[in-house]
């Protein structure tokens, strides 16, 4: 059963938790399997090497566990109470699978180093409330994992938390709302230092790393994680490509003949714990410039079946995407000011992929040398500020079909002018659920060593 160390401190005795230690541990394991299955299961059947693999990374630890299992997040919370989530909180741009380690950096299309979130594959239109418990559970786990206490735990998310509340409060009050960034001149602490670990790299480094120069033309490497195409697959994706070039924004094209000319394509894998089974490709392209150093590496993935789409019954929602890989560029466009000006989507062969630059340009945070909570508290308080960006902000290029109005006065609207409730809420919950996740972790382990998920043996 889930801790019992909660029954003793009902503070953090959600509805949610509350139930879900009523479950008996077998039907528990059971509910895993059957959503992890259900979610799945195509691309189990494409790829069980990786998902094997997959799924021994997850197996590593509980806070592993936890960021490959995001349906299942979905599958519990949409069962949690929430007040705050009313016609319009309900329905805003979510990330869909934020955790501790979904930050980084990126170029903004205006050439500035910007600290953000810079994941968007699980991107959708949902409850506000479960990006922040999202991540608020991530931090439990995490500072379990570094032997904190509970008290630094409840100091460590109300720091976020508040955060939050006070950045979507400027919002209310700012106009534009692009004024605020986390940028090489707002950054401080462990922010800043990535933000400068991502300024000492380079577009030369990068290339020198996935590609090579053969008689004055530059071409991708070949080796580990990657695939030769024949001709037929390599005409379909350069058919895409070409599709691809109309859904980039007007204002973000680049002008001249000799951007976008394709150099080479191949496939790819190697992706995140997240994206076991997906089709990708790399393509390198033409810079704005004949230059070698200009050229530009594209990456084509296939887009998943974002999380919280499993839970949000809303054909309206649903219907507005062409695939996949539409929705998350258009989902990063509403979450991410000054986007990459290379995002778009293309379909290939029925199927949807987003595209993006691989960018010189992305460092993530790396939470392994933090150990003290003082530290982690003065950047998750940095991370409450990112979360209400892009809850807040969005591209200028972005659509505003689903989400027509504005969310800070929202969100600002049902939190109230004293938002104590608000964050009580958020320390319950991501207390509750990360030791409901620790317990998870030990019986989807036990679940895989004893071969019970479906079409997926531990070893073949």
């Amino acid at each position: 059963m889930i801790e019992a160390k909660l029954e003793r401190n009902p503070d953090h005795m959600t509805d949610l938790v509350a139930a879900l230690r009523e479950k008996d541990a077998k039907e528990r394991q059971t509910q895993l399997v059957d959503v992890l299955v259900e979610a799945f299961a195509p691309l189990m059947e494409r790829s069980p090497a990786e998902f094997r693999r997959r799924f021994r990374k997850m197996a590593s630890d509980p806070f592993a566990f936890y960021r490959g299992s995001a349906p299942i997040f979905y599958a519990d919370v949409v069962h949690d109470t929430d007040p705050w989530a009313d016609e319009r909180t309900g329905r805003v741009w979510i990330q869909g699978d934020l955790h501790a380690q979904n930050f980084g950096t990126y170029m903004s299309d205006n050439g500035v180093f910007v600290f953000d979130v810079n994941d968007f594959d699980e991107a959708y239109v949902g409850h506000f409330t479960w990006d922040v418990k999202r991540l608020v559970a991530s931090v439990a786990l995490m500072a379990w994992t570094k032997a904190i206490s509970d008290a630094d735990i409840t100091r460590m998310i109300e720091s976020y938390v508040r955060a939050y509340v006070d950045q979507v409060r400027f919002y209310v009050h700012s106009e534009p709302d692009e004024t605020w960034a986390l940028t090489l001149d707002t950054a401080t602490g462990h922010v800043r230092d990535v933000l400068i670990e991502a300024l000492s790299s380079t577009r030369v480094e990068l290339l020198s790393a996935l590609t090579v120069v053969d008689q004055h033309e530059r071409r991708m490497r070949r080796g580990p994680g990657i695939r030769e195409l024949d001709d037929a697959e390599r005409a379909e994706v350069e058919a895409a490509y070409a599709r691809y070039l109309e859904t980039i924004p007007q204002e973000k094209r680049f002008s001249g003949s000799l951007s976008y000319k394709i150099k080479d394509v191949v496939g790819a894998s190697g992706f995140g714990i997240g994206s076991a089974g997906l089709t990708a490709y790399n393509i390198l392209v033409e810079g704005h410039s004949q230059a070698l150093e200009n050229d530009v590496i594209l990456s084509v993935k296939q887009g998943n079946v974002a999380a919280p789409s499993r839970v949000v019954a809303d054909p309206e929602i649903a219907s507005y995407f062409r695939h996949h890989g539409h929705r998350t560029a258009v989902s990063r466009r509403a979450l991410q000011a000054n986007a990459d000006p290379w995002l778009g989507h293309a379909e290939i062969d029925g199927v949807g992929f987003v595209v993006q630059e691989l960018s010189p340009y992305e460092a993530d945070l790396d939470w392994s040398g933090m150990t003290e909570p003082d530290e982690m508290i003065t950047l998750l308080a940095d991370l409450g500020r990112a979360t209400a960006k892009i809850h807040c902000v969005s591209d200028g290029d972005s659509d505003h079909t689903l989400v027509p109005f504005q969310v800070e006065d929202a969100i600002d609207a049902v939190i109230g002018p004293d938002e104590s409730d608000f964050v009580a809420a958020m320390v319950a919950f991501g207390h509750g659920y990360a030791a409901v996740v620790r317990e998870d972790h030990r019986l989807f382990v036990d679940a895989f060593r004893e071969g019970l998920i479906p079409g997926l043996q531990p070893s073949e």
